[in-house]
């Protein structure tokens, strides 16, 4: 019998289909295999893009030419501008203001055929730490309240440039998905004076069930309510509001994430897919109810009209079962 199951940190609800019961090999994904064709993100196009914001190169190499190992730079087509003020206005019932903002990308690497999961672990690094410095750097800016990191890997999870490269957006406001997880975690810990993340982390880490892989710093699960088949989330084992490099290093994070990524690929045929990091907000960075964390959604169902108009989601894997073949998985 089908599932209805809630999850316990925003209460959004979910349909776990049972009855469909699919496996990895019942996935029909579009692959993420390379086209080829012009791509600008390749070294020497360097001229096609705006000026880089910052890059990994030698020590004397000059801006905006090849020999990089990571480059940074403005998106070509921002959806929100950096210069102007924001200008907040009322229209009768209705509020507006200017879109001010930054949208950048990072370029993990200069080989245009390597992904997260086949470029070396050390790449996997530098990207985390490209995205903690320029959060660094534009929680500066005191217009901004919040940055997302994301990626969309593949043409299917919405990337434009086969290129493997990560997004990051940054805003005046907190976005209503992360403000719903930032109230929840406020009011369980007003409740219980513990972080409900750290609960979910201990009770799961307890049951075993739904744990696909852990190391000596973070964990990686399948949530109890997942979304979509093979939602995976990642997190510190310890209490961490804010992302930020623990004893100067992301090497725990990127074993762990590109491991989760190899996986994904072994068994699910390297399907396109999304991740976020949701942080805690500018304004609180530091505090004891709200824990950052990876999710991380293979592209294998579509939103149709049920979930658009019911805001539940409805998945055919139940979390256990993925969970089990990511940790059979062999890589």
């Amino acid at each position: 019998m089908p599932e209805l199951r809630k999850d316990p940190i925003v209460g959004r609800w979910v349909i776990i289909s049972i009855e469909r019961g699919k496996r990895p090999v019942d996935f029909i994904s579009d692959s993420r295999r390379k086209k080829g064709g012009f791509c600008p993100f390749c070294p020497g196009n360097e001229y096609t893009t705006p000026p880089e914001i910052m890059a990994f190169r030698p020590v004397g190499s000059p801006p905006n030419t090849p020999d990089w190992t990571l480059r940074v730079m403005p998106n070509k087509f921002p959806v929100l501008q950096i210069d102007g003020e924001l200008k907040k206005a009322g229209e009768g019932i209705f509020d507006k203001m200017n879109g001010i903002g930054a949208h950048e990308v990072i370029i993990e690497s200069p080989d245009h055929n390597l992904t997260l999961s086949t470029m070396s672990q050390k790449a996997v690094e530098d990207l985390l730490w490209a995205a903690y410095l320029r959060l660094t750097d534009l929680k500066k800016d005191t217009r901004l309240k919040y940055v997302l990191v994301f990626k969309n890997e593949g043409e299917v999870a919405g990337a434009s440039l086969e290129h493997s490269h990560t997004q990051l957006i940054a805003l005046p406001i907190v976005p209503k998905l992360v403000k719903e997880e930032l109230d929840s975690a406020r009011r369980h810990y007003e409740f219980k004076e513990r972080c409900i993340f750290c609960d979910v982390i201990n009770q799961e880490l307890g049951d075993g069930k739904r744990i696909i892989y852990e190391n000596a710093r973070y964990v990686a699960m399948a949530p109890f309510a997942p979304r979509a088949p093979f939602e995976t989330w990642i997190l510190p084992k310890r209490h961490e509001s804010m992302f930020m490099p623990p004893d100067r290093n992301f090497t725990d994070l990127a074993e762990m994430l590109q491991k989760i990524l190899r996986q994904m690929d072994r068994i699910l045929d390297t399907p396109p897919y999304n991740f976020v990091l949701h942080t805690s907000p500018f304004y609180d960075e530091v505090n004891e109810y709200y824990h950052w964390h990876i999710e991380l959604v293979p592209k294998l169902t579509k939103i149709a009209g049920f979930e658009w108009g019911s805001g539940f989601y409805i998945n055919p894997t139940p979390p256990e079962e993925s969970a089990q073949f990511m940790r059979a998985a062999k890589i």
